[in-house]
């Protein structure tokens, strides 16, 4: 009797071991399938918090025209950004992408502008897209690489310039109300940035096929 038994249930082990095999290679595939689908929820993502992170600021800074102003607005702009961004992002990159963005944010934008003199001309604001760019570009890639994301450089090479165009293609645009000097390029600016970046993230998830679980938010 109990030979009969044991002989039953290692007659079953492999059945159940590859049932519990197909389930997780279906799940996996869902995942893998899932992940192009959610991520072109960024440039959405992009469309609607940039300009509502900018309408914000300027409520708050009334413009960026001293270090505190650009500070504050860095702050409150690299904060929604860095959020709307992450919630995308967030099966393949960890929460640490919103402090990384309100960091390069801040940063960025104080420096550049007062490297531009809080001028308002289109070099102007395109000197000062790219260097804030190039900090909050920098500050994610370090997330990027933290997480495996491979080629997380290109990252840091692909914002400057894409910050440079988000404002260039925004200030022909809000041409009439430039002097109100804002802490982030509006909508037009927006769409091109995230589409333009939308590619290269979805370049740079393809080399990194494996789907992360969410990543727990500080004190979780």
């Amino acid at each position: 009797m109990d030979v009969r038994v044991e002989t039953e249930e290692f007659a079953q082990a492999p059945d159940e071991r590859v049932s519990r095999e197909m389930g997780e290679r279906r799940s996996s595939r869902s995942d893998q399938t899932s992940e192009p689908r959610r991520l072109w929820l960024w440039p959405v993502a992009i469309l609607l918090s940039l300009p509502i992170a900018g309408y914000i600021a300027d409520l708050v800074v009334d413009g960026v025209d001293s270090v505190g102003a650009a500070l504050a607005g860095g702050l409150i702009v690299g904060a929604i950004v860095g959020a709307a961004e992450w919630f995308v992002l967030r099966q393949r990159v960890s929460w640490l992408w919103i402090p990384a963005t309100i960091a390069g944010m801040a940063v960025g934008l104080v420096a550049g502008a007062a490297l531009v003199d809080y001028g308002i001309g289109r070099g102007d604001l395109a000197l000062m897209g790219a260097v804030t760019g190039l900090a909050v570009g920098t500050m994610q890639a370090l997330v990027l690489a933290r997480d495996r994301i491979p080629g997380a450089l290109w990252w840091a090479v692909a914002n400057p310039p894409a910050w440079a165009l988000g404002w260039v293609v925004s200030s022909y645009v809000i041409s009439r109300n430039i002097d109100e000097r804002f802490a982030i390029f509006g909508a037009s600016g927006a769409l091109v940035f995230g589409l333009l970046t939308w590619l290269l993230l979805a370049r740079l998830f393809r080399a990194a096929p494996e789907v992360r679980e969410p990543a727990a938010r500080p004190g979780a």
